[in-house]
């Protein structure tokens, strides 16, 4: 049951439309949730308008990965209440699971919804209740988190050419620095026919690629089938021309999903693996299930078998107790690895995790240098995978104009690409040219002819010195 420290917050105000603008921190996972609210509230009578405007309600969609959450809800709410003062604030998402004290704190925030119950916000903030400002936060809340497999009515309400595709939540690996766990729960898959479902629907909509995500995707197994059951099932759906999946953790990954995308005619080659850590000790430290030697082995089947793939991964700098020869192997493994980009992320103490207790801490200015290092490095690395399709032809979706005049997309190997037209290009699939890399992105010239197949493979990526 709801634990309702507040019973009494809503009253009725009029059948007047209510705007509602909502603000999403962190993943991939909570964009495709926020995407769902978004039709829920306009189901139940609400007026979405941009994050930004003159609002009724906010819905912020919190992480609680990095310490920085508390911030950065803090400054969204007083971002919007200087152009809304009574603007209702409903706080969900991880944070408002593993935060709920602190949230309590956060002047101007009225409702906490924790993630057992964060679907159902549209329908507790139903425009019947009316919405006014309260003295102190109502919360739903629960300790534990259902671990049954689950279904997520609705289509989620996206403004991009690509959409996201929510097929599963929960994890049941207890990395030594993750909260996901607490704030997710164990993991779980969405029935298959509800996520073919909203597939469709999304198709129906416009939307060309899709991307698979969840906290551990490579853990989708329900009756009708797993992660590479559901990317055939989604592959026949007309009008869909690609399928991206999101991060995978390295241990989930069968040789039947390398073999699959290999002969896909719309699954993207394109694979995102957590490394987190070049040197042995430290993942084990971790509680990371592999060595960097059975990491490596995977990532070299997927480059033998599909030509061109684009591999990115995480890593982590400044775990408690990382050496300088320590990370040294790390920056090793990713300079000499066949990496298009790494995303660096700092280490954090996330209060009830055993590395938060750990006495060997890292200290921030450390940890910030080395940053700086591998992101550096991560440049270098995707300046050298797209110098490598230059005079190549490549088949771009492409997405939007930047501020430059310039219509940007991308490959189905994560090629961010650019070019100048006098017509619209948004969400059309076109053959381009590519001449130079700047800034960026992969600079070239539309073609008439489309390609009948995949780009040819080209020469091995080359680090830039």
């Amino acid at each position: 049951q709801w634990v309702l420290y507040n019973t009494t917050v809503f009253l009725a105000i009029g059948t007047i439309m209510k705007k509602v603008s909502f603000h999403t921190i962190g993943c991939r996972l909570n964009q495709a949730e926020t995407a769902v609210l978004v039709d829920r509230f306009k189901g139940t009578g609400y007026q979405p308008v941009s994050f930004g405007a003159p609002t009724d309600l906010l819905v912020v969609n919190t992480c609680s990965v990095t310490e920085g959450a508390e911030a950065d809800c803090r400054s969204v709410v007083r971002r919007t209440l200087r152009h809304s003062p009574d603007a209702v604030v409903a706080v969900t998402g991880c944070y408002a699971q593993t935060g709920v004290e602190a949230l309590q704190k956060i002047p101007g925030i009225d409702v906490i919804v924790g993630n057992q119950y964060k679907m159902d916000l549209a329908a507790f903030l139903s425009e019947d209740r009316g919405l006014i400002k309260q003295p102190e936060p109502t919360v739903l809340h629960t300790r534990t988190l259902d671990r049954d497999d689950f279904t997520q009515d609705g289509v989620g309400e996206y403004g991009t050419t690509r959409a996201n595709l929510k097929i599963q939540d929960g994890c049941n690996v207890m990395c030594s620095f993750c909260l996901i766990p607490f704030a997710r729960g164990r993991e779980r898959s969405r029935l298959f026919d509800d996520a073919v479902r909203e597939a469709e629907a999304l198709v129906r909509r416009g939307h060309r690629e899709l991307v698979l995500t969840g906290v551990n995707i490579g853990r989708f197994n329900t009756a009708s089938g797993n992660v590479v059951d559901l990317l055939a099932r989604l592959e026949a759906i007309p009008g869909l021309n690609r399928i991206r999946i999101s991060s995978i953790e390295p241990t989930t990954i069968p040789d039947a999903l390398i073999e699959y995308m290999a002969g896909s005619k719309k699954v993207c080659r394109f694979v995102h693996v957590p490394l987190q850590s070049g040197d042995d000790s430290i993942l084990k430290d971790m509680n990371r299930p592999y060595t960097v030697k059975e990491y490596l082995a995977l990532i070299d089947r997927f480059v033998k078998r599909i030509p061109d793939v684009c591999i990115g991964t995480d890593v982590m700098v400044g775990y408690p107790g990382e050496s300088e020869s320590q990370f040294a192997r790390t920056v090793d493994v990713i300079r000499k690895g066949p990496f298009a980009y790494c995303h660096v992320f700092s280490f954090s103490p996330r209060p009830g995790t055993p590395a938060a207790r750990l006495n060997t801490q890292v200290p921030k200015c450390v940890i910030k240098l080395r940053s700086q290092q591998l992101s550096q490095l991560s440049r270098l690395k995707r300046v050298g995978f797209y110098q490598r399709f230059i005079d190549s032809r490549v088949s771009v979706l492409f997405e939007s104009q930047d501020s430059r005049g310039v219509w940007t997309g991308l490959t189905d190997n994560f090629i961010k690409v650019g070019v100048r037209s006098s017509e619209p290009l948004t969400n059309q699939v076109h053959t381009v040219c590519i001449g130079g890399v700047m800034d960026g992105l992969a600079l070239g010239e539309l073609v008439k002819k489309e390609p009948s197949t995949r780009n040819q493979s080209v020469l091995p990526m080359v680090v830039p010195s």
